[in-house]
């Protein structure tokens, strides 16, 4: 039903994001208006994706979304860690892919491309846009032994017994954004500590392997067998297809402390320019028990246990848009239960005042918007996203159309400007059928089986949902029934 709006917004529209590199709100000014080019950490395919891991994803589909739905092209890259993140935080330990590859009795290999494909399917479950490039960093290996050549021809590498070092004294710009102390920073390096390392900020920029086995993933190199570090993939993946300087790079807040800064240390020290004019840091999304969600830790929750209680996993993205994408936040099943009744609110709104023709609409005799109405609620919609992506704003219009609609009769033409809101939102509305086009055998399925419940006949009530599953739909025990193409979500 994407047929209904087609609207092409001007880029006029003045864009305002939080710089984590400046730290303060900017207005945003594109390298070439032609095309915006994005870049984005990407998973560590290790283990599954935690429901805090997959809000920043959120926000960077959201990103990907306004930039589109403002009328720009966008380029976005997102690389792949399959190799060269280790498990302690200062370039020391077991590599996070071997060691999980190793628990699981798989090859590195094996393991990294099982969660990346578990990484896509919780993409789509959640209506992400695919990023333009998608690049794993055992691809470019190549690439990456180049950009270490490159900083070590300039003086900035130092070798040590188990790696080749950045020397992070000689870039006196080093870790502008971050807000660790020198102290913080000398703390921090108590918990894995390389006596060779010149001091606590310097990073590896490629590791040897010293535990005398034969890794799965190692490469020979001009300082020998080993393997990248974790940083370096990062810029040698977005030189390769974005260049630099290019214009947003984006990730989670912990990765403004040390991850950033390094990338922009040894890209600009190879380079000589500039790494990207935007930094954009998405906040953590915490346990219940306000720690942080990790999966070191084992207290995370992953979209498939949301969805194993009955929660359709875009309520879950309705909920990341009820916080500023920057804002920390403790998750709560209760204010993901409110979110998901609000998401069955607006599924219904929008499929009773669908018109039941796939034709453009003859809408009844409901009334039209009064003139301006609409006009005003596009412009605040975009007004939100405008300034820094505020989403609970932006919601907050979404919420004032619905309700003002209903009270002046024109709930058809809000359901319009709903759909093409949608195409930031991505909540699925334009998928939704309308009530005349149920497919009467499974409205008949349904009602057969809701009467079994009704009676306690609990064998006959899963028979029929075996059946209505079989006919491609999904039976969830909740109210009211949304029809979405072929699949029915009861929320």
């Amino acid at each position: 039903m994407d047929f209904y709006f087609a609207i092409i917004h001007p880029m006029s529209n003045t864009l305002f994001f939080y710089n984590s590199l400046s730290r303060k709100k900017e207005t945003f000014i594109p390298i070439d208006p032609k095309e915006i080019r994005v870049y984005t950490c990407g998973p560590t395919v290790y283990n599954f994706a935690h429901i805090g891991n997959l809000r920043t994803y959120i926000f960077n589909d959201l990103l990907q979304r306004t930039l589109i739905f403002l009328g720009y092209n966008v380029k976005r890259v997102m690389n792949i860690t399959d190799v060269g993140h280790l498990s302690g935080d200062g370039d020391m330990g077991m590599d996070k892919v071997e060691k999980a590859a190793s628990e699981k009795g798989m090859n590195a290999w094996q393991l990294s491309d099982y969660y990346l494909e578990a990484f896509k399917k919780d993409m789509e479950r959640l209506n992400m846009l695919s990023p333009t490039i998608w690049e794993k960093a055992t691809a470019t290996i190549k690439e990456q032994i180049n950009l270490i050549s490159q900083i070590e021809q300039k003086g900035f590498t130092y070798k040590t017994s188990d790696g080749i070092y950045f020397d992070t004294s000689k870039f006196p710009e080093y870790g502008a954004m971050s807000s660790l102390t020198n102290d913080g920073i000398k703390e921090a390096a108590r918990v894995d500590f390389n006596a060779e390392r010149k001091n606590p900020r310097d990073f590896a920029l490629w590791k040897f392997n010293t535990t005398g086995k034969k890794r799965a993933m190692e490469w020979d190199s001009p300082w020998g067998i080993g393997f990248p570090g974790w940083h370096t993939e990062c810029s040698a993946i977005s030189l390769k297809h974005l260049g630099n300087p290019f214009d947003i790079h984006t990730g989670a807040i912990d990765h403004k402390e040390t991850h950033h800064p390094n990338e922009i240390a040894q890209t600009e020290v190879a380079t000589g320019k500039k790494m990207a004019n935007f930094w954009l840091h998405a906040g953590f999304l915490n346990a219940e028990s306000d720690q942080k969600m990790a999966k070191s830790k084992g207290n995370f929750l992953t979209l498939q246990s949301v969805i194993d209680r009955g929660i359709n996993p875009l309520a879950y993205r309705l909920y990341t848009y009820g916080m500023h994408w920057r804002q920390t936040a403790a998750f709560s099943w209760e204010a993901l239960g409110g979110a998901t009744r609000a998401f069955g609110r607006l599924q219904v709104f929008v499929q009773e005042n669908l018109p039941n023709s796939t034709n453009l609409p003859n809408y009844d005799d409901r009334g039209s918007a009064p003139a301006g109405a609409l006009p005003q609620f596009k412009e605040r919609f975009l007004q939100a996203l405008s300034d820094d992506l505020n989403m609970p704003q932006a919601m907050a219009v979404v919420w004032d159309l619905v309700n003002t609609s209903k009270k002046g009769n024109f709930q058809a033409e809000a359901v319009k400007l709903l759909l093409d809101f949608d195409r930031v939102l991505a909540l699925g509305f334009s998928q939704i059928i309308p009530i005349g086009q149920i497919p009467e055998n499974i409205s008949k399925l349904i009602a057969e089986r809701e009467q079994a419940r009704a009676s306690k006949n609990y064998a006959l009530a899963d028979k029929l949902r075996d059946q209505i599953q079989k006919l491609g739909h999904t039976v969830v025990d909740k109210q009211p029934i949304v029809w979405y193409n072929r699949q029915a979500l009861l929320v």
